[in-house]
């Protein structure tokens, strides 16, 4: 019987949650309350006893007919017991009329420690009172010439706080008596309800997405239900999510790695390679290395990419860009014949990172040498006007088909998906770069070349003097 076993256990549950909460209630009021007393049992007992040190102080020697007389403060104090002693510890005033100590010596601690200077208090609540305990020393000409000890025995207050004890403890039975009957009749109606939402998770669970919890109401229960009817349309989109960042985080992860790939190969096989070089590259291995890092740590961004999410940006020469990525690319067109070449025509500084406009740059160059042909190009251009960076991207290779222009940019998206997969492509460079650009306020464009092949062209607003955009 599993909804009467579920049954039980929310019973219990209630009642244990209750149980705690009374176990609370029993205790935090109580310590707060003798935290308070104790508080205020400091505050009263040093500042008599300061009173009683202040009528001392002026006194050069201490004997039993000055402290008496400076003493008569002692009789407002409203304290069990007050001694005053010498710098010897021997006792010269004791308020206690019955077995007096005077002239014993006192070996209470805290009068050992107010002789050497200190000031003491404690409390404590035992045997059904709050027992106070407060010395300080007397200084006469920065020397300590004897202590006061003040000692205070309070029953009033202790009865007090019982009496709270015992109240709250009657409260708590009633309560715990009204909360078992009121769980059980919880406990049965959200049992039938859970049961309900079980089953049609088990329908999900067995692969069926077209199961649905109807448990009616409008509380939380009905919520969850509500959510979990809604599960089932969103599983696939989750889905779709998770392949995409996996795919997203392969192809951002392959860029860099490619670049060290090649540089470390390059060094390996080039004999008798110039040390200028061999720097040169190790160099350009470490701020790959470097990137890769920065792209590891920013890969959740492109989780965000659809909410609009913005990271800070700052001014970026696009040139300097163009050229890292350029000649980080140089080896790959080498391999693959194509020629690469770079043209500024005009400086460019926009609003971004580094690393958004590496990716633009290198995306768009990769793209175009990749999907090329041996003999053929791929020429990088930077320009634009007055208020506008323009990056043009130009290649003469296979083309993209005029059907496949508008959707190019979309994340996944092959035109020619076994050409793709054989370059490695995964569809998202370009949705990345799209992605990017319309984050800066840009845009991108791709269009054929007369003459054959594609030319790609970024416009992002230039930056002006002092970080604003023009």
């Amino acid at each position: 019987m599993p909804h009467a076993s579920l049954q039980v256990k929310f019973g219990v549950s209630y009642i244990a949650i209750i149980v705690a909460v009374l176990v609370l209630m029993n205790t935090y009021p109580l310590t707060a309350s003798e935290d308070l007393v104790f508080r205020s049992k400091e505050t009263t007992m040093k500042s008599n006893v300061s009173v009683m040190t202040t009528a001392l102080t002026g006194l050069a020697e201490l004997n039993q007919e000055n402290v008496a007389t400076a003493m008569t403060v002692a009789e407002e104090a409203g304290v069990s017991r007050i001694l005053v002693t010498d710098d010897a510890g021997r006792i010269l005033y004791d308020t206690r009329e019955t077995d007096s100590a005077l002239g014993r010596y006192a070996f209470y601690t805290e009068i050992v420690q107010a002789l050497r200077g200190n000031d003491v208090f404690s409390v404590a609540y035992a045997d059904g009172a709050f027992q106070s305990r407060c010395a300080s020393p007397v200084i006469y000409r920065s020397q300590t010439i004897g202590a006061v000890y003040a000692y205070e025995f309070d029953t009033e207050q202790a009865a007090l706080l019982q009496n709270l004890q015992s109240t709250l403890l009657r409260i708590s039975v009633v309560v715990l008596f009204a909360v078992v009957l009121i769980s059980l009749l919880l406990s049965q109606v959200l049992t039938r309800r859970f049961g309900i939402l079980a089953g049609a998770i088990r329908q999900m669970r067995e692969g069926d997405y077209g199961g649905r919890a109807s448990v009616g109401g409008h509380d939380e229960i009905a919520e969850i239900a509500g959510e979990f009817n809604s599960l089932a349309d969103r599983l696939q989109s989750t889905e779709e999510v998770r392949r995409r960042f996996v795919a997203d985080a392969s192809h951002e992860l392959k860029t860099p790695l490619a670049g060290i790939r090649l540089l470390t190969d390059s060094i390996l096989q080039t004999e008798n390679m110039d040390g200028a070089t061999v720097r040169e590259f190790v160099g350009d291995i470490a701020q790959e290395s470097e990137r890769l890092t920065r792209i590891t740590e920013n890969l959740l961004r492109l989780t965000r990419l659809d909410s609009g999410a913005v990271e800070a940006a700052e001014p970026v020469a696009v040139s300097g860009v163009v050229e890292r990525a350029v000649h980080m690319l140089r080896l790959v067109a080498q391999e693959r014949g194509v020629e690469l070449s770079s043209r500024i025509e005009r400086e460019g500084v926009v609003l971004a990172t580094a690393d958004e406009a590496h990716q633009i740059v290198y995306n768009l160059t990769e793209n175009g040498i990749k999907y090329n042909r041996p003999g053929g190009f791929v020429r990088v251009t930077l320009g634009g006007d007055d208020d506008t960076v323009v990056l043009t991207v130009e290649d003469d290779g296979i083309g993209i088909p005029a059907a496949d222009l508008p959707r190019i940019f979309d994340r996944f998206y092959r035109v020619d998906k076994m050409r793709s997969r054989a370059y490695g492509g995964t569809g998202l460079g370009l949705s990345i770069v799209a992605d990017t650009v319309r984050r800066r306020g840009g845009t991108v464009e791709a269009a054929a070349r007369h003459g054959g092949g594609t030319v790609f062209t970024v416009r992002l607003p230039r930056a002006r003097e002092g970080g604003a955009e023009a």
